[in-house]
């Protein structure tokens, strides 16, 4: 039996090649600037000042390309939004380093090439937004009907092995359901012909962001691993932007102690006791931003160590420092100590930890990584407290453990940014 691929795509539309994409914008945002000089001046070329921005120019670009076509691949990322962050990052790193070295270039053609990226790549995506929409054909059988609950994709369900189906870029399947010996021939030829073949588990991750553990048998702990040399690498970036931080805003935090003193009776720092990497009890460090609690009997600590929405026990500055996210700066000294990130799973109280392992499988595996001030949960989903939504919010943590890299969590350094969403 052959695979019936003939309305199949041969070949990609120019604009969506990446070898396309990344010439022309090298000729547009480098080559470009560089002929307009010379009209004006054929000599300019022979300057040194000329050749080494240009030579910067094309490291920045290929940088900047990469970086925004890797981000895109992460799912519920709008990729035009982070087109101007991602290139002035790479030109303004670079473009540093030549400062540093105090070498001469030219303003002229770094600030044309810098815009020409941007404008370049912002009229590609819009070129190609509409282009070739995403769409997968679907085998059916076992999970597969959960799968048209996600938007962002034309899913094209397939009635019968030998039926033609239109253009597609793969084909979905349950590889863990049974399937009839004409489908399984089916996913074999496709795989053969080229097509790629999706397990439904992990087209479903990729496009919503989330792992979903349902029992032991279906965690694979290798792949839940995170890179451990990634580890210790943004251990030393964190530990170097917390001395930055505590370095450089230490006036701001003396002026904000003085005003939580002056604004409620209580110590200026919060602490409390939480579960972290490794499942070790750490102290976090806050500025207290809720009055002191006088009657410690009144209430249960479960519902004691739960922030709830316009809490009345938040102090007049501490809705300001919440707002700013300024009560979380302290947590440097976390960072410092080893015992948090600036980007991880939000850690949780003690008595809430242990509330959540008791209810869910699995909460303890969100401790493999240091926990951190903000991550990819808290940009999806926010801050929540039930038991319910702490399930999905668990599907979000192990989705950023399995795919720990810098590239995420540059993506979730660019959307706290752009949500203003820390917790």
């Amino acid at each position: 039996m052959s695979v019936s691929i003939g309305n199949l795509p041969k070949q990609r539309h120019l604009l969506l090649r990446i070898r396309f994409q990344l010439l022309g914008g090298l000729t547009v945002a480098i080559l470009a600037p560089a002929l307009i000089r010379m009209a004006l001046d054929p000599r300019v070329i022979l300057e040194t000042n000329l050749q080494v921005t240009i030579t910067a120019a094309v490291f920045a670009h290929v940088i900047g390309f990469f970086v925004y076509k890797r981000i895109g691949n992460f799912p519920g990322v709008a990729a035009a939004g982070y087109i101007l962050p991602t290139f002035a990052l790479s030109y303004g790193l670079v473009f540093v380093t030549i400062f540093f070295f105090r070498l001469d270039y030219s303003r002229f053609q770094a600030a044309s090439s810098f815009m020409l990226s941007t404008l370049w790549y912002f009229g590609l995506g819009l070129a190609t937004r509409r282009l070739e929409p995403y769409r997968l054909a679907v085998v059916p059988g076992g999970e597969v009907d959960r799968l048209d609950k996600i938007g962002g994709v034309v899913w094209h369900h397939l009635s019968a092995p030998h039926a033609a189906y239109e253009r597609v870029n793969g084909v979905v399947a349950d590889l863990r359901a049974v399937l009839s010996d004409d489908w399984e021939r089916f996913i074999a030829d496709s795989a053969l012909a080229g097509v790629p073949v999706y397990h439904v588990k992990q087209v479903s991750e990729s496009l919503t962001g989330r792992v979903e553990i349902e029992n032991l048998s279906e965690n694979t702990l290798g792949s839940l691993n995170p890179n451990q040399a990634y580890i210790k690498i943004k251990q030393a970036i964190d530990w170097l932007a917390a001395v930055l931080v505590l370095a450089v805003f230490s006036p701001l935090l003396f002026l904000v102690a003085i005003v939580i003193r002056l604004d409620s009776p209580g110590p200026v720092l919060f602490r409390q006791e939480r579960m972290g990497y490794r499942g070790e009890v750490f102290t976090v460090y806050k500025f207290r931003s809720m009055h002191i609690d006088g009657d410690e009997g009144t209430e249960d600590e479960r519902e004691k160590a739960i922030t709830k929405n316009r809490d009345g026990r938040i102090t007049r500055i501490g809705g300001l420092l919440r707002r700013s996210r300024i009560d979380e700066l302290p947590q440097a000294i976390n960072i410092l100590r080893g015992e948090m990130s600036w980007i991880g799973p939000r850690p949780e109280a003690v008595v809430l930890s242990r509330w959540y392992q008791a209810e869910l499988p699995f909460y303890r595996y969100r401790h493999i990584v240091r926990p951190g001030i903000t991550g990819w949960a808290q940009i999806n989903q926010g801050h929540v407290v039930e038991v319910g939504d702490v399930l999905e919010k668990l599907h979000y943590d192990f989705y950023y453990i399995k795919n720990f890299s810098p590239w995420l969590d540059v993506v979730i350094v660019l959307s706290v940014r752009r949500l203003n969403i820390w917790r």
